[in-house]
């Protein structure tokens, strides 16, 4: 075995994972050019380049992902025995990545995250927020929070919350200024905040429940956005009506702030879940926080 060669893959791995040398190196705590030179020399010995460079844009070869699919899994395999084996003498630790959506910490996980803080300090908790639908597992997560119905049936998933509404909401001024849309037709002739679909760059259509079908209405207006809270906002300063789960604007809703509409129409959502590979709940670290997430579901039943 090549020791120069063995001793460089974690680094080929943060770089793929990372999609850069310079971000790789912040996480690695390197140079970008130890980096850089640590990718060279494994190129090198293997005879082909692993990363296609432009000065704006770092991506895998043919040979680098051949590669990273095969490395990739043994590196995490090496890892999670390590832990495992820490863990035998201690409490868990180590950094867990999860990957979940801007709405997750607000209605899932900020509770969890203050108790592993308590009780797991020696676990660092990185929240990566991201609106794409990823691959947690090439992009080098240990696990993702989506909305049931979005997650990949091999995937074992905990359920971090009650299933929910998506529901159709508007300022005081706004219904003030334009009247109130009563039925889905109506939604033609108002102004709604829209969402782009990041990874196709499309528009969502919002999903509606009418003499017991299911229903995507296009809408239009003067604002997109990408994610609930901005829509939200929107919707507080009386740009248009928006579309958003309903634990994330309740308050707003009791004080006034927001008004339902379309609540006839109005979907239910399966919930927001934990995501992971199968083998992955194995990791002290993955363990710790999901046995927390029960807790705290308990303590905020009994409550």
């Amino acid at each position: 075995m090549d020791r120069d060669l063995l001793t460089h893959l974690p680094i080929v791995a943060a770089v793929a994972r990372r999609g850069g040398f310079a971000a790789a190196a912040s996480e690695l705590g390197m140079s970008p050019s130890a980096v850089s030179h640590a990718v060279r020399l494994v190129e090198e010995r293997l005879g082909q380049p692993l990363f296609a460079r432009t000065t704006r844009s770092v991506a895998l070869t043919e040979a680098g992902k051949s590669l990273i699919g095969t490395i990739n899994p043994a590196l995490q395999d090496i890892h999670e025995r390590i832990e495992r084996i820490k863990a035998a003498k201690g409490k868990p630790s180590g950094l867990l990545r999860i990957n979940a959506s801007r709405i997750s910490l607000p209605l899932a996980i900020t509770r969890v995250i203050r108790a592993m803080a308590e009780r797991y300090p020696e676990v660092e908790i990185e929240i990566f927020s991201d609106e794409r639908l990823t691959d947690i597992i090439s992009e080098g997560f240990d696990a993702g929070i989506r909305v049931g119905e979005m997650i990949a049936q091999d995937m074992v998933a905990v359920r971090l919350t009650p299933p929910f509404r998506a529901i159709v909401v508007a300022s005081p001024d706004y219904i003030g200024r334009f009247g109130r849309p009563k039925t889905l037709a109506d939604l033609a002739d108002h102004t709604c905040i829209g969402y782009r679909l990041i990874r196709s760059g499309g528009l969502y259509q919002w999903e509606f429940v009418e003499d017991g079908r299911d229903v995507a209405v296009a809408v239009c207006g003067q604002a997109i956005v990408t994610e609930s809270h901005s829509a939200v906002e929107l919707a507080l300063a009386g740009v248009g009506l928006a579309y958003v789960f309903e634990p994330l604007v309740q308050a707003e809703i009791a004080s006034g702030r927001l008004v339902q509409v379309l609540g006839d129409y109005a979907v239910t959502e399966a919930g927001l879940f934990l995501y992971f590979p199968r083998r992955a709940e194995l990791a002290p670290k993955l363990r710790a926080f999901i046995d927390t997430v029960r807790q705290v579901h308990r303590e905020a039943a009994a409550s």
